[in-house]
């Protein structure tokens, strides 16, 4: 139970992250090519911090954007992204299998050396489940190049379990109806 919803979480928390289809005013620029380093940090958590990997270049960023517009489209009822003095604001929200999530992310950074996300969200799980506020910051640093054996997509988590993102769409089914 606690790995599904972790992976629901992680899943609405991607797709907050995303940016969002036309309807939004703004658009979060793309990433610079190359190995980013994204810690998530989770405050009032029983779930450990976590670092992981992720090797992009233009096409990828393009590509995930592209490849979860249309999950996000059917899970989510609301998606903002503005631009603001310091950076970009997002809302959204969504529901998942029995879980509704409305979020707000605050991002700051110039997308080419280092920037930050810090989201808050309030979940809402069906019959039975007591909501929860969570608070996550994402922090992602650009460390250069991609490794020799990385190709664009490769997101590398703890314990070196590697996936692309390009076989994302593979793993839509995995979550739950």
């Amino acid at each position: 139970m606690t790995r599904r919803l972790l992976s629901v979480g992680l899943a609405c928390c991607l797709l907050a992250l995303l940016p969002a289809p036309a309807s939004r005013a703004d658009e979060l620029p793309l990433r610079k090519a190359g190995l980013w380093e994204i810690k998530v940090v989770r405050v009032g958590s029983l779930l450990p911090q976590m670092t992981m990997q992720h090797c992009t270049d233009e096409t990828t960023d393009k590509e995930m954007s592209t490849l979860f517009a249309p999950m996000s489209k059917e899970v989510c009822s609301r998606r903002d992204t503005r631009k603001t003095e310091t950076g970009y604001v997002s809302d959204s929200v969504c529901s998942v299998g029995g879980l509704s999530l409305a979020s707000h992310s605050d991002i700051t950074g110039d997308f080419n050396s280092a920037f930050t996300v810090k989201s808050t969200s309030h979940a809402e799980y069906g019959s039975g489940g007591a909501p929860h506020d969570n608070v996550v910051t994402f922090e992602a640093k650009w460390l250069g190049d991609c490794k020799p054996d990385q190709k664009p997509g490769d997101v590398v988590m703890p314990g070196g379990f590697k996936i692309n993102v390009k076989d994302a769409q593979k793993l839509k089914s995995l979550l739950p109806k």
